[in-house]
């Protein structure tokens, strides 16, 4: 009779790579994934008034690290995302996204980095006090602004100029395999203040 050999644990990697709240990469587990969604509503600033446009998008988030050490006292989790965006009636891209979710758990702080090729970046925060809500939604909320010494937003001189971002809100709420965001950037345009807004529901697919 041969012996049958035992299974190996899983490793810490494997471990981490769910998509529900776990020890290493607490709220933002329930990221990890790829999602695709086609209910998307941009409200963008023209000079004669508001622009709706109907888009898609997809975005996927992958585990960086599950463990972030800051002058060897911080202790940050992260995880990378990518996002684009094309529009409805022509399929072409509108918008391309890139940065970082970080959880500093200690803190109870929820960090959000990005960057887009219009020369602007920024690094919004919030706290976090729980894993879900009472409804067993995972709802992460940042925010940044020009006036926030804290959670500040970098631009070229141009959009300074021209587009200046004045403030940032983000909101991610995750359900199961849906995530729904709503995005409210503030800016100086056009001789007015607007705000360019952005939602959409997506699904996870892998």
């Amino acid at each position: 009779m041969t012996q049958k050999t035992a299974e190996a644990p899983p490793t810490k990697k494997e471990n981490i790579m769910t998509h529900d709240t776990d020890i290493a990469l607490g709220p933002l587990a329930a990221l990890i994934g790829f999602w695709s969604g086609d209910k998307g509503i941009d409200i963008a600033p023209e000079p004669d008034g508001p622009d709706e446009n109907l888009y898609t998008d997809t975005i996927e988030f992958t585990v960086v690290d599950d463990h972030i050490e800051n002058a060897e006292e911080q202790q940050l989790v992260a995880v990378h995302y990518h996002q684009v965006v094309r529009r409805q009636s022509t399929g072409k891209v509108f918008h391309d996204e890139t940065g970082y979710w970080m959880w500093d758990a200690a803190a109870k702080v929820i960090m959000h980095s990005l960057v887009i090729p219009r020369g602007v970046g920024l690094l919004a925060g919030g706290q976090h006090e729980g894993p879900k809500n009472a409804k067993g939604e995972m709802v992460l909320k940042v925010s940044a602004g020009t006036a926030n010494p804290e959670w500040p937003i970098m631009q070229s001189p141009f959009m300074v100029k021209k587009a200046r971002t004045t403030a940032f809100e983000h909101q991610i709420t995750v359900t199961g395999d849906s995530l729904s965001y709503f995005e409210k950037t503030t800016l100086d345009i056009y001789g007015r203040t607007f705000d360019h807004t952005d939602e959409n529901i997506l699904i996870r697919n892998k």
